[in-house]
Order: structure tokens, then C-alpha cells, then sequence
């Protein structure tokens, strides 16, 4: 991470000294955000603050009665409870200068802070797709295999799959940040969007970029279509199993555990896939801006409220945590 700012660092001191020399270069961007509605600048600011303060401490209410609650000792809770300081993590990463830009009404950025911000962004990004498969795989355990979970979705093998949900995405986002940002941006400086992502990013590029959208392109196959994949897959399988179940009491129960899972997937691989896959020819910044809150902003506020609402156990532990 270190070696790749560094050469970024690097990148910016000859764009510097390029601009000196009256070279038209790009050395920070105007994140124009939502500059077209001058009027709603407060509202705007006030909203997207209730919603930043409602994933801090939904998701932080999630954290901290999933590790004090003896009932919620079981992997599904524990991958639920990496997930909400995943969304913590996702979306401070955007969301804080989003609230800066609209209060100060200075949207600018340099470049070395909008490659960093990017950079997070793809890693927690991918992170977030590999951490929704394995929810999706612990569930299709749970009810597909339960005589064999408690062996095989052990401690161990828990701690495994969220470090590797962590970790993987890492050195793949890194190079394609590095290579987003080698690019020259000699056009325009003002990047139609309300963070730093690379379909934005990509318009404001001159010369070749068709190496960048393949890479683009294979990013999002990798770390978006193939878990949403392993995760339809899983739900097919479970949804069978579910279906020869007995009774309709255990039908329903075991359904319920899966629905707050599948909705915040569908969620946030749907507004993802559409925004990464879908070429920038066929969408306008607009559906751009909009696709993006989507999967930055709405699906963290939606996790806790869907799963205190759908799932008795975190609403039993949550009432029992505040009665306190």
C-alpha cells in the first residue's frame, strides 16, 4: 500500500512541476456532486448526515450486542457482526468529505486523496461481495448440511473466511487503482459524480482506456458477478432444501434467518453490477450518482434496520441490551 502511494506521491510532484511549465495536467478535481441543485445544498447536507449518524450506530448496536449477547454466539452472528463494521468502514470512507463538500460548498480534491480514497473504496468494496458470500454459504450450511455445520463452520474456519474476505481484494484493487491513476486527465478536472469511483474517473481519462476498462470489467466479474453467482446458487439450493421441509413452522423459520441476507444483497449487488458492468455510453451521470448512493449509502443504513426488523434474535437481544 505504502510503495503504491509513494509512486502516486511521485506522479503528483511531476504533475506539479508539469503544470508549472504551463502544461495543462490535472493535479486535483472538482467532485461536482450535486452542484446542479444549489437551492437543497442544507437539506442535502442534513440528510446524508442522518444517514451517516444511522449506519454509525445501527451498525455499531449490531457489533456490540452480537459480542455481548450469549444467544448470538453462533457463525452467522459473528459474520453479521464484521459485516456492520465492514458498512462502518465502507462508507467513511466517501460519506465524510460527501458532508464536507456540501457544507463548505469547496469540492476539490486532490489527486493523491481522491487515488486513496478510490483505493479503500474498491478494497472494502470487494471485501463486502466476498463477506456476503460467505453469509450466503454459512446459511446454505446451516440448512442444507446442519448435521455436519457445527464441524465444518468451526472457529477456525469462521476466523479463515472473514480474514480472507478482508484480505483478498487487496492487491487486485491496489494495481487497478495504480493503473486508473497513471492515466493522463488533461480534458477536464471536473468529475461528474459525489466521490471518487472509476466510471467517473474513466470518462475524464484521454488517450487508450480500453485497457482500463477491461480491467474494469474483470474487477467486477471477480469481485461482484462471481459471489453474486456462489450466493443465487446457494439460495437455490437452500430454497429447494427449505421447500421439503414438513412443516410450515419450520418452512417459515428457516426462511426468516435467510430473507435480511437477501435483501441486503440484492441490494447492493444490484446497483453495483448495473454501475460497473453496464457500459458508460448507456448511462448518464444522473443514474451514475444515484446507483452509486445505492450501494454506498443506502445498503449500510438498510442492514440494521432490516435485520433488527426481520430477525427475532437481534430484535429479542437488541430490546434486552436497551431495557439495560
Amino acid at each position: 500500500m505504502m510503495t503504491i502511494l509513494n509512486v502516486l506521491f511521485q506522479q503528483i510532484k511531476g504533475r506539479k512541476n508539469m503544470a508549472k511549465r504551463n502544461i495543462s495536467v490535472v493535479v486535483e478535481f472538482i467532485l461536482l456532486g450535486f452542484a446542479d441543485l444549489p437551492n437543497y445544498q442544507g437539506f442535502l447536507f442534513s440528510i446524508f448526515l442522518f444517514i451517516y449518524m444511522g449506519i454509525l450506530v445501527g451498525n455499531g448496536l449490531i457489533i456490540i450486542i452480537t459480542k455481548i449477547d450469549p444467544t448470538l454466539q453462533i457463525p452467522m452472528y459473528f459474520f453479521l457482526s464484521h459485516f456492520s463494521f465492514l458498512e462502518i468502514c465502507y462508507t467513511s470512507v466517501t460519506l465524510p468529505r460527501m458532508l464536507r463538500n456540501l457544507l463548505t460548498q469547496k469540492r476539490n480534491i486532490s489527486f493523491l486523496a481522491c487515488s486513496v480514497q478510490l483505493c479503500f473504496f474498491l478494497i472494502l468494496g470487494g471485501t463486502e461481495c466476498f463477506l456476503l458470500a460467505v453469509m450466503a454459504y454459512d446459511r446454505y450450511m446451516a440448512i442444507c448440511n446442519p448435521l455436519n455445520y457445527p464441524l465444518i463452520m468451526n472457529p477456525k474456519a469462521c476466523i479463515m473466511l472473514v480474514v480472507g474476505s478482508w484480505i483478498s481484494a487487496i492487491p487486485v484493487q491496489i494495481a487497478e487503482t495504480y493503473q486508473i491513476f497513471s492515466l493522463s486527465f488533461c480534458d477536464s478536472n471536473k468529475l461528474n459524480h459525489v466521490f471518487c469511483d472509476v466510471p467517473p474517473l474513466l470518462k475524464l481519462a484521454c488517450g487508450d482506456i480500453s485497457v482500463n476498462e477491461f480491467y474494469s470489467y474483470a474487477g467486477a466479474i471477480l469481485f461482484a458477478m462471481i459471489p453474486f453467482l456462489l450466493i443465487l446458487l446457494s439460495y437455490i439450493k437452500i430454497i429447494t432444501t427449505i421447500q421439503k421441509l414438513p412443516s410450515a413452522m419450520g418452512r417459515q423459520k428457516a426462511f426468516s434467518t435467510c430473507s435480511s441476507h437477501l435483501m441486503v444483497v440484492v441490494l447492493f449487488f444490484g446497483s453495483g453490477i448495473i454501475s460497473y458492468l453496464l457500459p458508460n455510453s448507456k448511462k448518464s451521470p444522473s443514474i451514475d450518482k444515484i446507483l452509486s448512493l445505492i450501494y454506498s449509502t443506502v445498503t449500510p443504513i438498510f442492514n440494521p434496520l432490516i435485520y433488527c426488523l426481520r430477525n427475532k434474535d437481534i430484535l429479542m437481544a437488541l430490546k434486552k441490551f436497551l431495557l439495560k
